[in-house]
């Protein structure tokens, strides 16, 4: 039983008034794309611009003193939305910037902890979205490290089987996702971060699809570095958080240079402002961020235990009902044990873009195609699949309307 009232929270998101084709209310099974916007975080984002805008931590007017404080304040409600401590927080445009600041900051330092060179390895796994893929292989070939991952059982969980062969004295960086994008399943982040930092290597985290949806501490989880966007979780686009180390982020080279991260110029050389502004040069998407924050506190608001509890009470529906279905085929595990509210599937004989025209003209919005994760498409041996992502403004009679919907599409199509 859901421990939410959906309909108390839908009445805070505009975009649940619009009716979609053929007049169907909005089944939203999208959100592990991007989510909604609740009004709380749109008048946030209003009320910056028309009540305090000006470029932060420039100029000594009001204007530009409320904005630096409502800036800042956003970034301290991150701090404590993930047990960091405040000065460890860098807001970027995206997760995908966040993952590729730390891969170009790496080969820019070059030194100590993050210097690669022939020989050393890059640990990823089969399941990562792209974000958290391609710049590790691109830091491999600026360095000539070897790129390396875990791979996916056929239940569809990380494989960690070979853990103690692929963690080794060789290997420096350890790049994960926390929950598949495409699978729903939640790895093991403690385990692999205790292996690999008995052997000095860092650990990075892509935190997209597990931040929205559950509790995170830094203080417990033993990463390094952390990344996740606003968008995801309630917030605006435009808006990613990158947590580091302190110790580490004191060490790294920045990413961007320009204003607002340095101590001195001069017309031969310059020196760093501490982080985080060494990370944030020019000015920062300000708005985005208060809109961040408000959407973090709505979050808390409602509880992120209730809401994970929700969501789990969503998939465990949504997982029994699909099974019933003949012809379809779900990618991931098949129980809620270590696993979040995504649920891909394929269907007999019928393309997932033609699955997903077919729900859209019922008001279902679904995810179709490869999901950013191409090598694990290859996998399972498919071209996509159809995902159905669940949020706080779900409700079983949400997955009643995605099940009624498949049987539509598959008499639409012919196929029983």
């Amino acid at each position: 039983m859901s421990l939410l009232d959906v309909a108390a929270i839908k009445a805070d998101f505009p975009i649940f008034d619009k009716k979609m084709r053929n007049d169907a209310r909005l089944v939203y099974l999208d959100s592990g794309a991007t989510s909604h916007k609740p009004q709380q975080v749109l008048d946030a984002e209003r009320t910056f611009y028309t009540q305090h805008n000006a470029a932060v931590h420039r100029g000594s007017h009001l204007l530009a003193e409320e904005a630096s404080a409502a800036y800042e304040g956003a970034r301290e409600i991150v701090s404590h939305f993930i047990g960091a401590d405040v000065d460890e927080i860098i807001f970027t445009k995206s997760a995908t910037e966040s993952l590729n600041l730390l891969a170009y900051s790496f080969s820019n330092t070059n030194r100590g902890v993050f210097a690669l060179k022939p020989g050393d390895e890059i640990l990823v796994s089969e399941m990562e979205h792209h974000a958290n893929l391609i710049p590790w292989q691109q830091l491999a070939k600026r360095t000539g490290a070897t790129l390396t991952w875990f791979g996916t059982t056929d239940e569809g969980r990380l494989d960690i089987s070979k853990i103690d062969s692929l963690i080794s004295t060789r290997t420096k960086i350890v790049a994960i996702t926390h929950q598949s994008n495409v699978l729903g399943s939640i790895n093991p982040i403690h385990m692999i971060a205790e292996k690999a930092h008995t052997v000095g290597a860092l650990v990075v985290v892509d935190a997209c699809q597990s931040a929205p949806h559950f509790a995170l501490d830094v203080s417990t989880l033993d990463a390094d570095f952390i990344a996740f966007s606003g968008h995801k979780m309630l917030g605006p686009t435009g808006i990613g958080v990158l947590w580091g180390r302190a110790a580490l982020l004191a060490q790294m080279e920045p990413f961007l240079y320009g204003g607002s991260m340095i101590e001195s110029v001069t017309m031969e050389s310059a020196t760093w402002a501490p982080a985080p502004r060494k990370f944030e040069a020019g000015v920062p998407n300000m708005a985005q961020a208060v809109g961040l924050g408000a959407a973090i506190n709505y979050l808390q608001a409602i509880g992120m235990e209730k809401i994970h509890d929700h969501e789990v009470a969503l998939t465990n529906y949504a997982l029994s009902g699909l099974q019933t279905i003949k012809g379809l085929r779900i990618f991931g595990p098949l129980d809620t044990v270590d696993r979040g509210g995504v649920i891909s599937f394929a269907l007999d004989e019928i393309h997932p873009h033609d699955a997903g025209q077919v729900l859209d003209q019922y008001g279902i919005a679904v995810r179709t195609g490869h999901h950013c994760a191409w090598p694990l498409m290859r996998k399972f041996g498919v071209a996509g699949t159809t995902r159905a992502s669940f949020y706080l403004y779900n409700d079983l009679s949400d997955i009643d309307v995605l099940i009624d919907g498949i049987a539509a599409t598959q008499k639409y199509f012919k196929v029983s």
